[in-house]
């Protein structure tokens, strides 16, 4: 073995990723691969059992991150250099590396071709100065520079909305944080550094529980949740102390994961509700005296219990609300109010104590009407005194709360979506980026070297990831578009075979060799967006090619009101656990999800029609089917 070539250890989430950097290594001739793996834990055990002179580690990956593999390594093989690789461009996540152990810190943008030249910087010692990887520059003919000259334009356009998107981040007037799947800070801006009184750098690094004044165990409870499959999660926490004075925060957590659906790390929206929370304070202060002053009105019920908690008196709003007439409550406890584990567990009961102990108790809560049903409720009680200062009883002040709790939960949805499309926007874009990029690159420096098999590799994963941010720039735009109404259909007569045989064309183009069974219809003319109904079917084969079994058959029937199109394939179908949500924002399963939006776009782009469409499971035999209905035009 020749002792003067560096022994490395891979480790990175993206098997793309390492397959370039792999190549890239070997290719400069003064490193050797020993080992690769794609998460912190087994990086650990790797360090251990190989001690290579080079690990090169990623920042956020699943069940640990390279942040917290770190110190392990570095104590485990004190000899070994770690260098952080990482997609997070941020000076701050560099130097806290650096203070954990890292030898050096290397951004995944930075040109392929260069990597091997600053890695051998670290073993000047090792590599004699003629065997030291240099970055070569190449003449390309005419067509091959025209080649390189398409790529880098196409790579310019992915930068400019890399760099949107990170000035989007960065200057937002919101908190904005990534977290990885631990809890940790790798990136925060500068909204929620002034929340916290500190600068973007001096979070990096910082577990988020240690910053939510008590509710650490509220955030390792939704990043469980999150790590074991949930959509989104939130909760609230006081601003602790030394931060911008007194106030109180609402957390809103989006999980990012791989195509496997793994948890890769959490995009934290972090909003100060301080003065909401003290509006909504002083509201419930103001409407709780102009209850007790208001005996008559439907809108709250107010009655009064004697020193035990039975009902003495009883309002219209209160008969309203609950259900009861006087004559049915006065004179039982008030406990009937409440859901019967609660009763159980004596809670109203300790209600009217923490009244008397402190003055007042507010609350929300389920509470039970007559007829068994539920509603939200807010409720006030307050201690009663006679003139003399001796306890008679308490006022209670009810109101029901449903249909505003049911708009809130509506308007946190919308924040959560929102907060997701962000976040999934900045997942897609990372490993494609970078794909293309140092695919890009490694064609260019090492054309003569690569095998004809490599290069057809490396051109592949150049397309495949082109493709997969062309398709969700588009869907993420029509859905947006639909969504809100402002997408106009360009409706013409046209004839339906002419859609279906341009759909089967992209289709074979993007994926050569599939299977595709296209069965020609008599001619059927339609009022169609050919366009859009062109986008529908571009989704519908694409997911039976991917995700189905070949053939794959496009097929058209027809009576005298509808047109019915189905596309089908001989897979195993779709799992029953995603099937009810099938066609909803964001659904997705399988190792090679997409956006999640293809199937939603598909829905409404056939709603937009006056039309629908439906997932039809085999009974009989394997296989899916997708049938779009359409009406008839002649």
């Amino acid at each position: 073995m020749d002792d003067t070539r560096v022994r490395v250890v891979l480790v990175d989430d993206s098997a793309d990723v390492r397959r370039l950097l792999r190549r890239a290594l070997e290719a400069a001739g003064s490193f050797e691969v020993v080992a690769e793996c794609g998460d912190g834990d087994r990086a650990i055990a790797l360090a251990y059992r190989h001690r290579p002179d080079l690990l090169l580690l990623d920042t956020s990956m699943p069940r640990m991150d390279g942040l917290e593999a770190l110190p392990a390594i570095v104590a485990l093989c004190p000899d070994t250099a770690v260098v952080m690789f990482s997609g997070f461009e941020d000076v701050r996540l560099a130097a806290r590396a650096r203070e954990l152990g890292a030898a050096a810190f290397v951004e995944k943008s930075t040109p392929l071709d260069q990597i091997p030249a600053r890695l051998a910087g670290l073993f000047q010692d090792r590599v004699p100065a003629g065997a030291r990887p240099t970055s070569r520059l190449r003449l390309l003919d005419d067509e091959a520079a025209a080649d390189e000259a398409a790529l880098h334009e196409g790579q310019a356009v992915l930068d400019e909305h890399v760099a949107s998107f990170r000035e989007l981040f960065d200057q937002a007037a919101i908190g904005m944080a990534t977290l990885t799947i631990a809890g940790r800070i790798v990136r925060a801006n500068q909204a929620l550094a002034t929340l916290f009184r500190a600068t973007p750098m001096e979070l990096v690094g910082v577990d988020y529980g240690q910053l939510a004044s008590g509710h650490g165990d509220d955030l390792d409870r939704e990043l469980e949740a999150l790590a074991a499959g949930g959509q989104q999660a939130s909760f609230e926490h006081d601003l602790p102390e030394g931060a911008r004075g007194p106030g109180r925060v609402m957390v809103t957590l989006a999980p990012i994961r791989d195509s496997e659906r793994r948890l890769l790390y959490v995009f934290a929206q972090v909003q100060d509700v301080t003065d909401q929370r003290a509006a909504e304070e002083d509201l419930r202060r103001s409407e709780e005296r102009f209850r007790l002053l208001v005996r008559g009105v439907r809108e709250y019920a107010i009655f009064l219990l004697d020193v035990h908690g039975q009902v003495i008196s009883w309002n219209a709003g209160a008969a309203r609300i609950k259900g009861y007439a006087a004559d049915d409550i006065i004179g039982r406890h008030f406990r009937v109010f409440y859901l019967p584990e609660e009763q159980e567990d004596g809670h109203p009961e300790r209600n009217l104590q923490t009244a008397l102990a402190d003055g007042q108790l507010a609350e929300e809560g389920w509470r039970v009407r007559k007829d068994g049903t539920r509603f939200w409720a807010s409720v006030v009680i307050s201690p009663v005194y006679d003139d003399r200062g001796q306890h008679r009883g308490f006022a209670k002040v009810t109101r029901d709360r449903t249909d505003q709790r049911d708009a809130e939960r509506e308007r946190q949805e919308l924040i959560a979506r929102q907060t997701e499309v962000l976040a999934l926007t900045a997942h897609e874009l990372r490993n494609p980026t970078a794909v293309i990029d140092g695919s890009a690159r490694l064609l260019r420096s090492s054309w003569p070297t690569l095998s004809a098999d490599e290069r057809d590799e490396t051109i592949d994963g150049i397309g495949s990831s082109a493709q997969r941010l062309h398709r969700l720039a588009r869907d993420l735009t029509t859905a947006s578009r639909l969504h809100a109404e402002r997408l106009e259909m360009q409706l013409v007569e046209t004839t339906l075979s002419e859609i279906l045989a341009g759909a089967v064309a992209r289709a074979r183009n993007l994926h050569p060799g599939a299977d595709i069974e296209l069965r020609e219809p008599t001619d059927v003319v339609l009022l169609v967006d050919a366009v859009r109904l062109g986008q529908s079917l571009d989704n519908l084969l694409d997911n039976a090619v991917r995700h189905g079994s070949p053939p794959v058959s496009l097929s058209v029937s027809s009576d005298e009101l509808s047109v019915r199109i189905t596309v089908s394939d001989r897979g195993e179908g779709i799992p029953p656990e995603l099937a009810p949500r099938l066609f909803d924002m964001f659904a997705s399963a399988g190792p090679n999800r997409a956006s999640g939006l293809g199937l939603y776009l598909v829905r409404l782009i056939a709603r937009r029609h006056g039309g629908e469409v439906e997932y039809v499971p085999a009974t009989d035999e394997r296989g899916t089917r997708f049938v779009m209905t359409l009406p008839h035009v002649r």
